[in-house]
């Protein structure tokens, strides 16, 4: 992988754990607890969706597989956190 792919690998992994960290799914690093903001998951894949828009045919077909597979996980994710309420 080329570094300007890795480069993007790394910012959609960054928005990917940011929204599973919203949706109570990973432990928040700075104060160790489980937390939940739906508008911060809401952002998050506003944010992918924006990444996703603005690289159309600019991304290897991995990257592409890779940023669809965290679009669609966070999603699902969002959809049954918003159905529990």
């Amino acid at each position: 992988m080329k570094q300007d792919e890795q480069l993007f690998a790394e910012l959609i992994y960054i928005f990917h754990t940011a929204a599973m960290q919203a949706l109570g799914k990973l432990k928040n690093p700075i104060n160790g607890k489980f937390n939940k903001n739906l508008e911060q998951v809401k952002h998050s894949i506003d944010m992918l969706n924006m990444l996703k828009e603005k690289t159309t045919n600019n991304l290897s077909p991995e990257l592409y597989r890779m940023l669809e597979s965290f679009i669609t996980e966070i999603k699902l994710n969002y959809v049954e956190e918003v159905n529990k309420n």
